[in-house]
């Protein structure tokens, strides 16, 4: 690949050039002769344009130009009377050579030109092609794998033995890339301890001119003082790579041997490079506060919504149970058998759902911390349904309950205590959201390698919009906005605790009404362990 700003390799020496240039006024030369000797043609001298043109559009203006100066010189002395002399007799030639020499000057210069501006487009294309790959490759949002493919493509670009990209920043993000050789990254490494050469920043673009790169200074480490007569490395170059109006790191390179001084493109286009990078680092940044500012920020949701649970659905029971035992311990008043049975019953339910309320938020913070752990063992989904239909049956009193689990439903692997957990905030949910004397309908069946068990009601459904908020803590969803019952914790718990033992729950509506949950445990570790014990029996 062909660096940028780079002439094509036989223009790379000068010499070259100029030597080519009069062998062309040979060859030239030696061709007129010959024509002159067999036919009799005049201006033969227009045949060193062809030389002049090819020497201007391989070589440029020089050779053109010496082109020009050796024909007129060479048809002088050769071809025009007398021969072998740069005297004219006839002042008719004199007129003829001075307008060859001014032809073939011009059309030199022209053609040179037309070069020299086919190769500053050709560079314009590369260094726009370059900086267009440059900007899509740092868009990954892995930034080290962007620095890694910015660093390999301006080596190759470039012509250089190693490039090196290091960012670093008070923020809190550190990236680095390198691409070359072992030895010259190796260089690289001593560049910001050693004396080396820093690209300026340069003029900024206006209204009324384009921006100029800057230029290549010296410079040396502050604490390093006995540097300073030091020998500069001039293989290395170091771009300033800023960001947030910092210098946020650098981008280091080590060249080739005898390699020319980088040009105003190259310089341009390390300067655009470095400052793709520092946009980067940027984004990156600001990332980061974006995550850390959404962290805050729900965690402050979470905090209020806790306080408001605590305030509001933590007091209430609370106030019923200090209010019921209060009453209970008035001696001034005279209370039926019936009135302190009432109390009592009171204290009791409100005690039970304070623990319901406590034992939801130790589970929840069991599971953010995720330390949960299921204690596994063999049992009949059937039977546990049963059993949380016959504890729950107050709450359910004004439903027609219906259970429908088929006969030849596998056991399976499961925390008891858990899974109740998970029934019973499912049940009570959907008894609370479903008008009195519909009815719900608890179910399971085995499909696909898991157990799927439902709970579904007749009442008023979910809200699409609610759908994906019913598994947060603390969201309460009913008819409105919100449910003035309930901490909004029971199902987020029972997403966790499903999810601990391997398996999904969801919520989606019924085409015929109302409400459907559904959860699925793993069928797996059951079938397996079955199939091991009926072949040992």
């Amino acid at each position: 690949m062909r660096g940028l700003g780079r002439l094509p390799s036989l223009a790379r020496n000068a010499w070259t050039g100029y030597v080519a240039a009069l062998g062309a006024v040979v060859v030239v030369s030696f061709s007129i002769g010959l024509v002159r000797g067999v036919l009799h043609v005049g201006n033969l001298s227009m045949l060193y344009l062809i030389a002049v043109l090819a020497t201007a559009i391989a070589f440029g203006r020089g050779p053109a130009v010496l082109v020009s100066v050796a024909s007129f010189l060479t048809f002088n002395w050769f071809f025009v009377e007398p021969l072998h002399s740069f005297w004219v007799s006839d002042p008719v030639e004199w007129i003829a050579l001075v307008l060859f020499l001014l032809t073939a000057t011009l059309t030199g210069q022209l053609a040179a030109a037309q070069r020299l501006r086919t190769e500053e487009a050709e560079q314009r294309k590369r260094e726009a092609v370059v900086l267009y790959d440059v900007v899509r490759l740092i868009g990954d949002p892995d930034l080290e794998s962007a620095l890694k493919s910015v660093a390999e493509r301006l080596r190759l670009e470039l012509d250089l033995a190693a490039v090196v990209i290091s960012l670093s920043s008070e923020g809190g993000y550190c990236a680095q890339a390198a691409s070359g050789d072992l030895e010259a990254i190796h260089r690289a490494g001593s560049a910001t301890q050693m004396p080396a050469h820093l690209l300026g920043e340069g003029s900024s673009p206006t209204a009324l001119q384009h921006a100029a790169p800057g230029r290549w200074v010296r410079i040396v480490p502050p604490h390093s003082p006995l540097l300073i007569h030091a020998g500069t490395d001039d293989r290395i170059r170091m771009v300033p790579v800023r960001a947030n109006d910092s210098r946020a790191g650098n981008l280091i390179l080590v060249t080739v041997a005898d390699r020319p001084n980088f040009g105003a493109t190259e310089d341009r286009l390390l300067s655009t490079v470095a400052a793709q990078i520092g946009l980067a680092a940027e984004r990156l940044q600001l990332r980061r506060e974006a995550t850390d500012a959404e962290i805050l920020r729900r965690a402050d949701t979470l905090k209020t919504a806790l306080l408001n649970a605590v305030s509001h659905d933590l007091r209430t029971p609370l106030a019923s149970i200090i209010a019921s035992a209060g009453s209970l311990l008035q001696n001034d008043v005279a209370w039926t058998d019936q009135e302190r049975q009432e109390f009592a019953q009171t204290i009791e339910d409100e005690a039970r759902r304070l623990n319901r309320i406590v034992g939801n938020l130790l589970d929840l913070s069991r599971i953010k911390a995720g330390s949960l752990q299921p204690e596994k063992g063999w049992y009949d989904i059937g039977s546990l349904l049963e059993e949380v239909i016959g504890r729950l049956s107050g709450v359910t009193a004004g439903h027609d309950v219906k259970i429908d689990i088929p006969d030849d439903l596998p056991p399976i692997m499961l925390d008891y205590v858990e899974i109740d957990e998970v029934l019973s905030n499912l049940v009570e949910n959907s008894a609370k959201f479903a008008p009195p004397g519909t009815q719900i309908r608890i179910g399971a069946r085995n499909g696909g390698g898991e157990i799927r068990v439902e709970v579904e009601n007749s009442g008023p459904g979910i809200r699409h919009d609610a759908l994906h908020l019913l598994f947060e803590p603390f969201y309460r969803g009913g008819k409105g906005d919100t449910h003035p019952e309930g901490t909004g914790l029971g199902l987020a718990v029972a997403k966790g605790l499903v999810e601990a033992h391997g398996g999904r729950i969801w919520a989606e509506n019924r085409p015929e009404g109302g409400a459907r949950f559904v959860f699925t445990l793993p069928l797996e570790e059951a079938s397996a362990t079955i199939e091991a014990v009926e072949t040992i029996l």
